[in-house]
């Protein structure tokens, strides 16, 4: 038997046992975040996007990892006090994970094997490619800030490019057809 997104044992980021299943039939946008990253500024329209969707049944979830040039160093409580004080992020907040790597999470195993394409991948990985970055498997992770967008009924339907802001119209479509269909 395969076990559900909802199943997959996790920690919050003050340290607490959680799952997904938390936010079954809520429409989840699950995101690998970064605070020294150049993509950091993200929290702020993830926190606006939560904040707009949330009524509607939107979850953003942040998940901390330190995979991509050590942009993650932090302790999980370093971690929160930034994304407090810095984007005053109320979104929910997990565990430092790893998202590739023998050492990948769970989670993030099951996400790239049901989405292994982003939307939006191409400028983005020529840019980091500029900066002698270019990841061997094209279904991993490619950097901080990927996204991962889950049904109401625990399916991974879409996976956006790093790059990809909160705002861009190829997300919002997206999570807004989500949100339109019934649990």
């Amino acid at each position: 038997m395969t076990t559900s997104l909802y199943d997959i044992p996790l920690k919050k980021i003050d340290g607490t046992a959680a799952n997904l299943g938390h936010y079954r039939g809520k429409v989840l946008l699950i995101v690998n975040v970064a605070s020294k990253c150049g993509l950091t500024p993200q929290y702020t329209g993830l926190e606006s996007l939560y904040q707009d969707k949330r009524a509607a049944g939107l979850e953003v979830l942040g998940f901390p990892a330190n995979n991509f040039g050590g942009q993650e160093p932090g302790s999980d409580g370093e971690i929160k006090e930034f994304c407090s004080v810095k984007f005053d992020v109320h979104f929910p907040l997990f565990s430092k994970i790893s998202v590739v790597g023998e050492d990948q999470h769970s989670l993030y195993a099951a996400l790239t094997a049901a989405q292994p394409s982003a939307i939006g991948d191409g400028p983005f990985r020529e840019k980091l490619k500029g900066y002698g970055v270019n990841p061997k498997n094209q279904v991993d992770v490619l950097w901080n800030f990927e996204k991962f967008l889950i049904d109401r009924k625990g399916a991974v339907v879409a996976r956006f490019a790093p790059d990809i802001a909160a705002d861009d119209a190829r997300l919002l479509s997206a999570i807004d057809a989500e949100l339109a269909k019934a649990a």
